[in-house]
């Protein structure tokens, strides 16, 4: 058996070990009251970030830092076969998008690092050590066609598969035998029959007998690596957890963790399960829809604030619920204590409305709209590239007065350099027979616009604008105003419809305004 941890065991120090002190205690209790709230994130690298993800994310950071405490990104990385290149540096980055940076990562390092499970092997090993010297655990020879069979077995009548616990009662001799042929045994966790009841601070107080309905379970690979029950259990305790704020899919495995725990003498943290988020029809969110990883949204133009707004307003933890909560306010209002069981049911339809809301709000600043300005600036480029036969379009001054003119009317930036909004950077192809067809006087309209726009004072807010074309189509006998405004929309934009014809005067300019008439009417 020595030649088995010799094998775990790397030389050089033992990483992270920076635990609760040993002693047992109930586990309803938790960890003491004036200890530092510590908590984690510890998804799997085996995907990208999703929204599923960045709600646990976000309800741990908004618990950490309404306590004034730490936020720690953890990535479970010990099933090594379904890792997804990418998917760390992936997680870390969104997470950082969204607002919500660890106070200790893979990245940042910390006092209680390594972060990748991967790199806590030797703490692992300790434990199992540790277990299998009290009786807890014991070595599992069982070969993996054994386990399949006894699975297929289940299946074939009907029963949830479990282990039959064989190698529970082999004894010192068997043990000794089976080890000199097979070195490499896996470790199982002795369940005992009554698990420890806890409270958990969504679901009150919860017990489930997991040895009535499951066989012991493997906490040490064959290759070393832990399953998700130790390695969670071993990190929580050296990492000082403090709350445990997880999906509600590990709700029946927390008995099983207690009793981990309970072995190992050692003091739980609180738990709290968190309901699912689901989609608006009840379904679950899949990682098939790719419209639910946060590379997306951001790569579509949805603020962070947006995201975490609809995810919260959707749920529980809030006194009430309402549209437009940033980050400070999310953190000054949330409470645990009124995190309901009842799942959440996710509108993303409703998304575009919660980002224009918090678009006009970022604008309202002056030091963000600087920021929003450069950010359209490059769209635009992207966009329509060597289009830009005037790079003036392109002036800081001139790119905030379109967003100012145009904020209640998008969604995102992105909205500014669709088609409909084209006009905005680039001069459109339109004759002088298209505006024939509309009126016989365009002439007479072009001067008369023309005319308004003389003078270097000349004053072009909306207000002015609109009553002076309205004067001008008064002016013209027979000729309606729907009408004159279709001819300079058209003169303006190329389009039939789109803003307001004074409103996009506005956002282009006296000097472009002019321009875009005196070239329809030369060509």
């Amino acid at each position: 058996m020595a030649a088995l941890w010799r094998r775990l065991l790397p030389p050089g120090r033992v990483p992270g070990v920076w635990g609760r002190p040993p002693g047992r205690r109930e586990a309803s209790l938790g960890p003491d009251s004036g200890a530092p709230v510590r908590v984690r994130f510890a998804p799997s690298p085996t995907g990208f970030l999703h929204l599923g993800g960045l709600r646990t994310a976000l309800y741990n950071y908004i618990f950490a830092k309404k306590h004034g405490g730490s936020f720690i990104l953890r990535l479970e990385d010990t099933d090594q076969a379904r890792l997804v290149p990418g998917a760390a540096d992936n997680i870390e980055d969104m997470l950082v998008w969204a607002g919500l940076p660890p106070d200790e990562s893979p990245r940042r390092g910390g006092p209680a690092g390594p972060y990748l499970q991967s790199q806590r092997l030797a703490l692992y090993a300790q434990a199992a050590e540790a277990l299998l010297k009290t009786g807890a655990a014991y070595p599992c020879f069982c070969s993996a066609r054994r386990l399949e069979l006894l699975k297929k077995e289940a299946l074939r009548t009907r029963q949830t598969p479990r282990y039959d616990n064989r190698c529970r009662t082999l004894s010192q001799e068997q043990v000794a035998r089976k080890w000199a042929t097979d070195p490499k045994p896996a470790i199982r966790f002795r369940l005992e029959e009554e698990a420890p009841a806890f409270q958990d601070l969504v679901y009150g107080w919860t017990r489930h007998e997991v040895a009535s309905v499951e066989g012991d379970p493997v906490i040490l690979k064959s290759d070393g690596f832990p399953t998700y029950h130790l390695a969670c259990v071993v990190d929580d305790h050296h990492m000082r957890i403090s709350h445990v704020l997880r999906g509600t899919e590990w709700l029946v495995s927390t008995s099983k963790h207690l009793l981990l725990y309970r072995a190992l003498g050692w003091g739980p943290p609180c738990f709290a399960h968190l309901p699912l988020l689901l989609n608006s029809d009840g379904s679950k969110l899949s990682k098939r829809q790719g419209d639910i990883f946060l590379e997306w949204f951001s790569a579509a133009g949805f603020l962070p604030d947006a995201l975490l707004d609809i995810i919260t307003n959707c749920g529980s933890g809030f006194a009430e619920n309402q549209m437009g909560r940033t980050l400070p306010e999310l953190i000054a209002q949330f409470d645990l204590a009124r995190v309901t069981s009842h799942s959440a049911l996710l509108d993303l339809e409703k998304l575009p409305e919660f980002n224009r809301l918090h678009l006009r709000r970022l604008l309202s600043s002056e030091t963000q709209r600087r920021q929003l300005v450069g950010q359209l600036q490059v769209l635009v480029e992207e966009a329509f590239g060597s289009q830009l036969l005037d790079r003036a379009v392109l002036d800081p001054g001139h790119v905030e007065r379109v967003l100012l003119l145009r904020q209640g009317h998008i969604c995102r930036l992105q909205d500014l350099v669709s088609p409909g909004h084209s006009y905005l950077w680039t001069r459109p192809t339109v004759g002088r027979e298209q505006l024939g067809a509309l009126s016989e006087k365009v002439d007479v309209i072009a001067k008369h616009v023309l005319g308004l726009l003389e003078g270097p004072g000349a004053s072009l807010t909306q207000d002015v604008l609109n009553a002076a074309l309205k004067k001008l189509s008064a002016g013209l006998p027979g000729t309606k105003h729907s009408d004159v405004m279709r001819l300079l929309r058209m003169a303006l934009s190329g389009q039939w419809q789109g803003p307001p014809v004074a409103e996009m005067m506005v956002s282009l300019g006296p000097k472009e305004v002019r321009e875009r008439i005196q070239k329809v009417l030369s060509s």
